[in-house]
């Protein structure tokens, strides 16, 4: 970039991955100044022991007080001295990666106004996807096989009615609601939109990898990490407030009691966003959450039309499973009917539909084929269809 000025985002991107800056300490630096106005004062901020960033309330206060500011200022200065925006900015554009500000004409409209707004972000795919509805899914790491499908059941059929699915790209419910978006996408559905702890170059869980592919081809992925940046621990909870900020409504699928997701519902019950939750059962800990919600009021999630309902869409809008359903035989839905979504006997399944051994295994077959059920050793369990699966 030889000759040619810096641009305003290069600076913003530069601030983003100084050492010991958090959401707001960054925040604090760019109040009231453009990026390469903050730039200038961190690097300057080692002269008389940080004097310039001492003087400043916001940033003083951000740092933890004014015994803070010398030692974060020094660190700030020697790291701004090392540091070259323009080379970063050419690796930027060459990863694909876009950075935007708070203020910045490209900011998002849906954060701008948040009540704590990351002051930098970082995005892959088409910031045109939060122009879409949106509904944040969220739930715990550790969730049963029926959450699961629960949630990527919801994350597809959300999708196919033109609503986009907000989640956290992790293992669990997160990646099984983005899976459901992201074969809902594929068929002409709204964009899946992911909001992650680490830099846009470094998929977290590394199993999600493709998923975050698939997520940012057909739609956006969204940081306040840098790029080459791996996830700290404090980012999760800072990132939390952004899932609840981006959705309408969040639905909270499994979540153990006191599970990090509750930290979710938290900011976007204080943000006045509606929370639902799909109901377990009394015996399954990954339901606490969800269960304690609905006895403090929260409204139940059934099926995704329960949430279309809340956001005022038609409920015609909804639900392949459901059509696909309607369109099977009459024993193929009997017998469907009688498959759960956790392991089920092939006994059990006979014995359910009142159908002979013969004719439910004809149907079994024929359910596979079309994805509704899957089998294991002497049993079958029901599937979230594909949203192409068509008799």
């Amino acid at each position: 970039m030889t000759g040619e000025p810096i641009p305003e985002e290069a600076y913003a991107a530069a601030l983003a991955g100084l050492p010991s800056v958090g959401p707001g300490r960054l925040g604090a630096l760019l109040a009231g100044r453009s990026p390469s106005a903050a730039w200038e004062l961190a690097g300057g901020g080692a002269s008389v022991a940080g004097g310039a960033l001492i003087e400043d309330s916001a940033i003083r206060r951000a740092c933890g007080g004014p015994l803070e500011v010398p030692k974060i200022a020094a660190a700030w200065a020697e790291a701004v001295a090392a540091a070259d925006p323009a080379r970063d900015w050419l690796a930027l554009l060459a990863a694909g990666i876009g950075v935007t500000y708070l203020g910045a004409p490209g900011y998002p409209a849906a954060l701008a106004g948040d009540v704590d707004p990351p002051a930098v972000l970082f995005w892959l795919g088409d910031l045109g996807a939060l122009a879409w509805r949106r509904v944040t899914v969220i739930g715990t790491r550790a969730c049963t096989g029926l959450g699961a499908e629960v949630a990527s059941e919801l994350g597809a059929d959300l999708g196919a009615a033109g609503v986009s699915v907000v989640s956290g790209l992790a293992v669990g419910i997160d990646g099984a609601a983005h899976r459901g978006a992201v074969r809902s996408a594929l068929a002409g559905g709204a964009p899946p939109i992911g909001v992650v702890a680490s830099g846009l170059d470094v998929p977290y869980p590394r199993r999600h990898a493709g998923l975050w592919r698939e997520v940012a081809e057909l739609g956006l992925l969204l940081s306040e990490a840098p790029p080459r940046h791996a996830p700290e621990r404090w980012r999760f909870p800072a990132r939390n407030r952004i899932l609840a900020a981006l959705g309408e409504v969040v639905v909270v699928v499994e979540s153990h009691a006191g599970g990090g997701s509750l930290l979710t519902v938290d900011h976007a019950l204080a943000r006045g966003i509606d929370v639902m939750a799909v109901p377990g059962s009394v015996r399954n800990p990954a339901a606490a959450g969800p269960n304690a919600l609905l006895a403090d009021g929260g409204a139940p999630v059934r099926s995704a039309a329960d949430v279309l309902d809340r956001l005022g869409l038609s409920r015609e809008r909804v639900a392949p499973a459901a059509r696909v359903r309607r369109k099977l035989p009459a024993d193929e839905r009997r017998v469907l009917d009688a498959v759960d979504w956790v392991p089920t006997a092939t006994s059990g399944i006979v014995a359910g539909s009142g159908l002979g051994a013969l004719e439910v295994a004809r149907c079994l077959h024929q359910l596979e084929d079309l994805g509704l059920v899957r089998r294991g050793p002497g049993w079958w369990e029901r599937r979230v269809p594909p949203p192409r699966a068509r008799r």
